[in-house]
């Protein structure tokens, strides 16, 4: 962010296309989690300058640390402390971004049923244009997962394009592609462009220059190392130097700008007309995973412009017809095998069963509470929740952390917490307890009320 305001107020526009899914926009401008942020970023700030006590390197570290952690706070306080959607609101405003939206709590949509699919996009789209006072024209589908047919549903819904892996195009990623009959359009993420950055073998965040994630101090719990090798153990791994790393920025800028040009004559020549490369990558890559990724952006957007390289987003690729002709998409997705095994897998096939079971109770208690009556219902907050917990059991990272054995047993527990509440509210609404009904909802959604313009009588019949 800090990065895109600083280009944003140098009059740059049409920088890069950035999708905010629903929950991380709900979780960015939440209380509790903008409180524990405060709380985290002011912790940051004693712990390095608990590190200037301690003998060199820490030392001198600490004294680094202690800079870029007064500068994060002072920004959050002055900028973030009421929430981001003001600030993206700027960057969309100002055309410095295109905004891609995406479905309610980020379901893995061809396993959803239809009515659910559809309410999940529309609410999704609605929550954007509350926040940012702006509709999206195009998603990043979740896990860039599709089935067959779902380009009618993104039409219907006022979805222009969406994005899909590569593979999905047969790696043809040079242009857009319209998907079936319809004037939908698929992007695909150019892989070979792509991994240049991201790959976990051979990317340039796994430079031995860069700092080193996953080495800590652990009287500090600052990360105080380089990177080194890739096989050099966490206590022989060498201090952090920022020069060094700024160096490292330098070469790789270049790198990735030659390998855009390259990539973008070959493919050229190949169709015979003017291609693109659409470079996709999760955001939690810059300044998380990759501490310099953020300053390697921010000089990768102004380098490649410098090289004669325009830079857009998937909404000016349409415009200027970088679009070939129509294709069919297959059954699809970025995880392992890029098909649905990493959501639909032997190993998840629990969550399987448990989400279409949750999915089902949940509509049919939302039929029963809005009842078939001629008079459009009331706004029902117990229906509401129902629908909001059925949304969080189905949230395609549950899942995902399961097949990838990544927190598992967080993960199968928040799927049954939420498919728990769903049953529960539902069961109590069953059975005429309508009392009892609204005190759950109520209870429920005190632990998460997230998304609180979902309205359960826009759910499809």
């Amino acid at each position: 962010m800090r990065v895109l305001r600083t280009l944003a107020a140098e009059g740059r526009r049409h920088l890069l296309t950035l999708g905010v899914t629903p929950v991380v926009a709900a979780q960015l401008d939440d209380p509790h989690c903008l409180s524990g942020m405060h709380h985290w970023l002011a912790n940051w700030e004693l712990r390095a300058l608990e590190a200037t006590t301690m003998p060199d390197p820490l030392r001198e570290f600490g004294g680094y640390e202690r800079e870029v952690a007064e500068r994060a706070l002072g920004e959050f306080e002055t900028l973030w402390a009421h929430g981001a959607s003001p600030l993206l609101r700027e960057l969309i405003d100002a055309e410095t971004v295109e905004l891609l939206g995406g479905p309610l709590s980020h379901p893995f949509q061809p396993l959803l049923h239809p009515r659910l699919r559809e309410f999940a996009l529309r609410e999704g789209l609605a929550d954007a244009a509350l926040r940012f006072a702006h509709t999206p024209a195009g998603i990043w589908a979740p896990e860039c997962a599709y089935a067959p047919g779902m380009e009618n549903d993104y039409a219907a819904a006022g979805v222009g394009h969406f994005m899909v892996d590569g593979p999905s195009l047969h790696g043809d990623t040079a242009l857009g592609r319209p998907v079936g009959s319809s004037e939908v359009i698929a992007f695909g993420r150019d892989l070979q462009v792509s991994y240049r950055v991201w790959s976990p073998k051979s990317g340039y965040p796994g430079h031995g220059a860069y700092r080193d994630f996953h080495t800590y101090d652990h009287v500090t719990g600052l990360k105080p190392k380089r990177v080194t090798g890739r096989h050099v153990p966490g206590e022989d791994k060498a201090p952090y130097d920022p020069d060094r790393a700024d160096a490292a920025v330098d070469a790789h800028v270049e790198d990735f700008v030659d390998v855009v040009r390259r990539r973008l004559l070959t493919e050229s020549e190949r169709i015979g007309r003017p291609a693109h490369v659409v470079a996709a990558f999760d955001t939690e890559l810059f300044g998380h995973w990759w501490y310099e990724g953020p300053v390697w952006l921010e000089r990768v957007l102004r380098a490649l412009p410098e090289a004669g390289v325009r830079v857009g987003t998937l909404s000016d690729a349409k415009t200027d017809g970088f679009v070939g002709s129509p294709v069919e998409l297959p059954p699809s997705s970025w995880g392992s095998g890029k098909d649905w095994q990493v959501w639909s897998g032997p190993k998840v096939a629990d969550l399987v069963q448990l989400n279409s079971e949750v999915v089902d109770t949940a509509l049919a208690a939302v039929d029963k509470a809005l009842g078939e009556t001629g008079a459009p219902p009331a706004r029902n907050f117990v229906a509401d929740q129902i629908l909001r917990e059925a949304l969080l059991t189905v949230s395609s990272d549950w899942p995902f952390m399961v097949s990838k054995d990544s927190a598992t047993e967080y993960a199968r527990y928040r799927a049954h917490l939420h498919a728990h509440a769903t049953r529960e509210i539902a069961d109590a609404l069953a059975s005429g307890r309508q009392a009892q009904a609204e005190r759950l909802a109520t209870n429920w959604n005190r632990a998460d009320g997230l998304f609180g313009a979902l309205d359960a009588r826009r759910l499809p019949k």
